[in-house]
């Protein structure tokens, strides 16, 4: 799979963590509501297989509580939506709004494998209490764990040029 080199091009300043975590936190409010609509499909979808009273029943008996094919699409469609921006531009929306931009060193978008490593690592950064965020503060390349483990790095683009 051939690499495109991102624009603007140029030699751009590691990220911080405060724009980061602006830009998570817009992120994450697209979130929700990707996770929202995509619960509602599947419940719609459900709806049409099972009928609104054979649905209802089962909910009401909890054996639709810890549904893993329902878990297993919320966890898809998040990988879908990082990946996609990742892999396209380098920014997500959030990354768009606070110029912030994930790229290979050479400037080049990052490729699926590596979105994939950068997905389960922010997790697994996450579910450390944050260690794996927090590490940006300590490495000198302003590195989290999924930048440093997915052979990425996360940039500050000009103000003139990261609304594009």
């Amino acid at each position: 799979m051939s690499t495109h080199l991102l624009r603007p091009q140029g030699e751009f300043p590691y990220a911080g963590l405060p724009r980061r975590l602006a830009a998570m936190f817009y992120d994450f409010l697209l979130c929700m509501a990707l996770l929202v609509v995509t619960a509602s499909l599947y419940r719609l979808a459900l709806n049409g297989f099972y009928g609104s009273e054979q649905l209802k029943q089962l909910s009401d008996s909890g054996a639709l509580d810890g549904d893993p094919l329902l878990s297993t699409l919320l966890l898809f469609s998040l990988f879908a939506f990082f990946a996609k921006f990742w892999t396209h531009n380098g920014q997500t929306l959030g990354m768009q709004v606070w110029g912030v931009r994930v790229q290979n060193a050479d400037g080049s978008a990052i490729d699926l494998w590596q979105a994939l490593l950068r997905f389960l690592l922010a997790i697994i950064s996450f579910l450390c209490v944050g260690l794996g965020f927090w590490w940006v503060l300590f490495d000198k390349q302003k590195r989290s764990w999924h930048d440093i483990y997915s052979g990425s790095c996360t940039v500050q683009l000009p103000k003139q040029t990261h609304n594009r």
